[in-house]
């Protein structure tokens, strides 16, 4: 029986790869040498697969294989040995002496891995379609991606999905037929060659494109784990990761986290990595490109994005066609949708730039393409406390950020060593890229939509943390240290609001308390005096804006409560007697313009869900309140139902901040032009308006929350020449009606506790 011809396309690089090469071309297919020629062992080099494609008829079987160097077993969330980098270093060209070293640690190290066979009829098929020609060079150069990437597969096979490794990026997109003709198209828009769009696209693909190399993932792995490992212990819900792995083998997944810590990338990746997800692209900003973290992390998988493109079309489109060519290869995303790390403590308006190269990418995708309806995968990443918080805060107040390079990471890792609570990691529902847009509309604001879900999709999945819980009481004590049991007056209603969390159950007894605040105390938020009859504690001098982002992370908690409570003192301070329909009319309309006024501060859902969880937030409030009889004091009565009321707590910082904004406007005369200048302005009214004690606290005067201020007033067309300064003392006024209620709450709040708080500072000072 005649053998059908046979080329064995080998990635050996070491004398030992190539024995372990042709003993399995021995065992798998005879001898290799015989007389018939009918299995031929070639090199990967393009000069010596040329000549032998050359002579190979249409029927010959090219079979690629690599020999694989694989670490020792070991569990998937251990920091890697060295002998695990030593080893898979050695498939390094310039590490081939180890080979053999590795191979005589364990005679089952070095494993020969081969890919999907291919007929060359076939590979010639598909260089047609993907090339347009299926001769010469560029023929050699994609039978030998083709069988580089065949290879891959074959490995993950044995060493697990982890290594998804992606190779000859900027080769094989610029090579595609379908890049080609749209750079043509870019080519006549720009009045420029094509080659020089290829060109120009070949180096921006270059400079971006991550190299996924086991052997450096594992080296950041190794060298990156200090600035996680020792800072928290991981607390990870996995109920949902098993069938969000099984739906990334089908299709693309995007990972878009919170952002809250330089090591969220580090932390997910540990999480994933420990669950078998193959290694995500993270997206980051060129500003972290520095050695040695740019070098070892471009190998790791961190794609370095220009922080800002300009208006440098090539760049754009090399963005644009990596992108699809990852999608359609089925390689996971990751990119924090924020656009950089939160300063407030709660999630930031997000940016839609990125997404836009998303949605583009997977549109010029065919229609049977993985890549086409990518799942957007919503990921909290909460912490019980942050070692960088402070440096976060410190920018809300108008200091600068401070530049990355060697001496930051080195202070940074230095700050981490010391344990400091947990880092929470919560998946959200994955939302369907093609619903999503469908959902949405069509029209400017598609995008925006579509971002919005995912924040929604992140908020519902944050759990609470007790560090946001205790904050929270003590940031509410109007600057008065609590005991022990007056800190747990508040805890224990707000417990209640919170459901049956697990992430702050320890607040429900004493010592977790107590325990939390220890915490709070050791990194400066809190101070505790102890000269006294009883400890008491208080917000530490100049640490209200620190203590004030553990606080947010927990307000979208209580969002739904504080909106229905300030609109009922809406209701109530009309003073009008109205029926149970007339009120939730009422109630719903007020909660629409507070909806309207804190938009760029929170994300709300839908309307329709909106009114759902009112009505849903009133029921718990007042069980069988719709259907009782009517009552005289109607909103009123429906307040003095609440044990704790939230509304001062969660709004009043951000209402007060924009109320700085709305009332340095209305003295504004035309346009806003230095928005610089502006907001120094604001700040220095805040500054002075907190002396004074005009404002609820310090932590009002933020740039941050100046800045979401502004978004309002330019959403309500009041920042151009043409600004009517009547409209703009309306919004003041209108904020300042909205300030003034929730002061009213916040006072009733402090008359609800006089026994527990005011009742004994007021005896002691008899």
């Amino acid at each position: 029986m005649v053998r059908p011809p046979t080329l064995v396309l080998s990635g050996a690089r070491s004398r030992a790869e190539r024995e372990l090469v042709r003993q399995w071309t021995s065992s798998t297919f005879g001898d290799a040498d015989a007389d018939d020629g009918a299995v031929r062992v070639v090199p990967d080099d393009a000069r010596e697969l040329a000549g032998a494609l050359d002579g190979a008829g249409p029927d010959t079987t090219v079979v690629p294989v690599r020999v694989v160097w694989p670490p020792a077993e070991r569990d998937s969330s251990d920091a890697p040995a060295l002998g695990d980098l030593l080893s898979l270093s050695a498939r390094r060209r310039g590490l081939r002496h180890l080979h053999a070293r590795v191979r005589g640690w364990s005679t089952s190290r070095g494993r020969v891995v081969a890919g999907d066979a291919a007929s060359l009829a076939e590979l010639r098929r598909e260089g047609d379609r993907e090339l347009g020609t299926p001769d010469g060079a560029g023929f050699v150069a994609f039978v030998r991606r083709r069988a580089t990437l065949a290879c891959d597969r074959a490995e993950r096979r044995l060493t697990g999905d982890r290594y998804k490794v992606p190779r000859l990026m900027a080769e094989q997109i610029v090579a595609s037929a379908a890049v080609r003709e749209r750079a043509a198209g870019l080519a006549g828009e720009l009045d420029v060659p094509v080659d020089e769009v290829l060109a120009r696209t070949a180096r921006c693909l270059e400079e971006m494109a991550a190299v996924q190399s086991p052997p450096a993932i594992e080296a950041f792995r190794s060298v990156m784990s200090p600035l996680h490992r020792r800072a928290w212990d991981l607390d990870v819900d996995t109920a949902s990761l098993g069938d969000l792995r099984e739906q990334g083998r089908r299709r693309p997944l995007v990972f878009l986290p919170s952002h809250r810590s330089y090591a969220d990338p580090l932390v997910l990746a540990e999480v994933l990595h420990a669950h078998d997800f193959p290694r995500n692209h993270v997206l980051g900003g060129n500003n972290l490109a520095f050695w040695p973290l740019g070098t070892l992390g471009r190998r790791a998988g961190i794609v370095f994005i220009r922080r800002s493109f300009g208006d440098d079309a090539v760049y754009k489109f090399a963005v644009r066609e990596y992108f699809g060519h990852l999608l359609d290869k089925r390689f996971n995303l990751e990119w924090y949708i924020e656009g950089g790390r939160t300063r407030t403590g709660k999630l930031r308006p997000p940016k839609y730039g990125l997404l836009r190269y998303l949605v583009d990418a997977a549109d010029q995708l065919g229609e049977d393409s993985p890549g086409r309806d990518p799942l957007l995968v919503p990921v909290s990443l909460h912490y019980d406390q942050l070692h960088e918080v402070g440096a976060l805060a410190a920018e809300q107040g108008g200091a600068g950020k401070k530049a990355e390079g060697l001496a930051w990471l080195a202070g940074y890792m230095r700050d981490q060593q010391r344990r400091i609570g947990s880092a929470r990691v919560r998946f959200g529902e994955p939302i369907s890229l093609r619903d999503a847009l469908a959902e949405a509309g069509e029209g400017p604001s598609q995008l925006e939509k579509v971002a919005f879900r995912v924040a929604v999709g992140i908020n519902r999945a944050t759990p609470p943390t007790p560090t946001g819980v205790v904050t929270f009481a003590l940031l509410g004590a109007g600057g008065r240290a609590l005991t022990l049991e007056q800190v747990r007056a508040v805890v224990a209603p707000l417990r209640g609001l919170l459901g049956e969390e697990p992430s702050i159950r320890a607040l429900d007894t004493p010592d977790g308390v107590v325990d939390t605040l220890s915490r709070l105390v050791s990194v400066g938020v809190v101070e505790c005096f102890e000269g006294g009859p009883e400890p008491v504690w208080s917000i530490g001098p100049d640490r209200h804006h620190v203590a004030a982002f553990y606080r947010n992370g927990l307000l979208h908690h209580l969002l739904t409560r504080a909106v229905l409570e300030t609109a009922l003192f809406t209701v109530a301070a009309e003073g009008r007697e109205l029926a149970h329909d007339q009120v939730l009319e009422a109630c719903w309309d007020a909660a629409l313009a507070l909806r309207d006024l804190l938009k760029y501060e929170f994300f709300f859902p839908r309307k329709r869900d909106f009114r759902d969880e009112l009505l849903a937030e009133l029921d718990r409030l007042a069980p069988g309140y719709r259907s009782a009889p009517a009552s005289a004091d109607g909103a009123a009565e429906l307040l003095g139902r609440a044990e704790l009321l939230v509304a001062p707590g969660t709004l009043l910082p951000f209402v007060e901040a924009q109320w700085v904004v709305a009332t340095v406007l209305a003295d504004h005369e035309g346009a806003l032009e230095d928005r610089g200048a502006f907001l120094d302005a604001c700040t220095g009214l805040g500054q002075q308006w907190w002396r004074q004690q005009l404002l609820l606290g310090a932590d009002v005067v933020s740039r941050e929350l100046f800045t979401s201020a502004l978004r309002v007033a330019d959403n309500r067309a009041l920042l151009g020449a043409d600004a009517d300064p009547g409209r703009r003392a309306a919004w003041r006024d209108e904020v300042a009606a909205v300030r003034s209620r929730l002061r009213r709450a916040d006072e009733r709040e402090h008359a609800l506790r006089a026994d527990v708080w005011g009742g004994e500072r007021d005896a002691a000072g008899s």
